[in-house]
């Protein structure tokens, strides 16, 4: 799998990346956190408030109208990107935490009783794992997890007992936030439609980095962020099968997500912004248009290709350092660009702040998954992350900095 990015190039399009942090350059490895901004998206909401600022869907004005048009333009860039079938089925939120609380509270309301079943896995994020807890309490629904095992890999047999009449919806993340590992999520709808039960996707990792085509998966939901794939933070997107969006009832009430209201009571406007209530994140929209339109132009295989290659280089350098412990899968064709691991009995509290003193910046403590850590047997891990602007120098002074971490603590 040999990459096609010009990384360097792709670098020049990145200006936070000429930072300078403890006078030293800016070496970022927190992108599963939140990727750094192309000037593409900077300029474009830069462009739409210095020129095109108004209300959408409100005003028969020039203003307006133009603003609308950026606002539903970016959203059909959004459906193409994916495969969507319509523009209809992408809902703008706030992020993937909303997206997935906006199925949990709705669709989750509308449709489970109790003894129903969701079933998600040990290495969930949190925002997949809460909302349906919180609704299974209210309806008597329960919360099962399907068994990931030490190396990072799903137990695909135990979706055989798993898997019953009573599962209504299996919730998981296309690449675990933690374990780096891409989930075989297609064995999974497979499997869970043959038991008629719902498939939503957490791709708040996966579409960022990995071709994706919602048809081609015939999953139920998606739900990603955009400040996760080059774009603003306060954006989000849910795709939903447009029969089940239909039948959903609205998340929020008040403004735009009505036709009509009387004294009486209301009626809901039509998809998509029956969901969207209220004045929308426009900017933000619009940014991730721009984003869009950057990594569509990249190539989606590109990108993948490029961290193909980062975390395999990763992979054979980190476990040169003795005493360092990688968490996840061993095999770069089954792991995303993300190296999660634990350094002999160093707080990965500490091992980011020395290494923040080097320039570097990496996440430190349970990436919002603290059931994966406990089944895992540690409290806490350090993570660096990669992106399409990572270079393979910069992996090295990773490995330098935990050198010098292990000198530090004499270890």
């Amino acid at each position: 799998m040999n990459s096609t990015l010009d990384v360097a190039k792709v670098r020049a399009d990145f200006p936070i990346l000429q930072r300078r942090v403890h006078d030293k350059p800016l070496v970022f490895l927190d992108s599963a956190a939140s990727s750094q901004k192309p000037t593409c998206v900077i300029e474009a909401m830069n462009d739409y408030y210095r020129t095109t600022h108004a209300n959408v869907h409100r005003g028969v004005h020039t203003l307006s109208e133009e603003a609308t048009a950026l606002y539903e333009g970016a959203r059909k860039k959004i459906a193409k990107f994916i495969n969507a079938k319509s523009s209809r089925e992408i809902i703008y939120t706030r992020n993937t935490t909303e997206s997935i609380n906006l199925v949990a509270f709705t669709w989750g309301r509308a449709n489970l009783r109790a003894g129903d079943e969701v079933l998600l896995t040990e290495s969930e994020h949190h925002s997949n794992i809460v909302p349906w807890q919180m609704v299974a309490k209210e309806t008597g629904a329960i919360v099962r997890y399907l068994p990931v095992d030490a190396h990072g890999y799903l137990d695909t047999s135990a979706l055989d007992s798993m898997l019953t009449s009573k599962t209504k919806l299996v919730g998981i993340a296309s690449m675990s936030n933690v374990l780096g590992t891409i989930m075989p999520i297609e064995q999974v709808i497979q499997r869970a439609h043959a038991m008629g039960a719902l498939v939503l996707i957490d791709g708040a990792q996966g579409v960022p980095h990995l071709p994706t085509d919602v048809q081609a998966l015939d999953c139920d939901f998606m739900a990603f962020s955009g400040h996760k794939m080059c774009g603003p933070t306060g954006i989000g997107v849910l795709w939903g099968r447009r029969d089940l969006l239909e039948e959903m009832p609205p998340f929020m009430g008040g403004g735009d997500m009505i036709r009509k209201v009387t004294f009486e009571g209301a009626e809901w406007n039509e998809l998509p912004w029956k969901f969207e209530a209220g004045t929308p994140a426009i900017a933000e929209a619009i940014g991730l248009g721009a984003a869009v339109d950057y990594l569509a132009g990249l190539g989606m295989s590109a990108v993948r290709a490029h961290e193909h290659e980062t975390i395999a280089y990763a992979l054979e350098r980190l476990s040169e350092i003795p005493g360092l412990t990688l968490i996840g899968p061993d095999d770069a064709n089954r792991r995303g660009g993300v190296a999660t691991f634990t350094l002999d009995n160093i707080h990965p509290h500490d091992l980011a702040d020395i290494l923040d003193h080097e320039g570097i910046a990496i996440r430190a403590g349970h990436h919002c998954a603290q059931p994966l850590h406990q089944k895992l047997g540690i409290v806490a891990s350090s993570r660096a992350s990669f992106y399409i602007y990572t270079l393979r120098e910069e992996i090295d002074q990773l490995v330098d900095g935990l050198y010098k971490a292990k000198a530090i603590f004499k270890r």
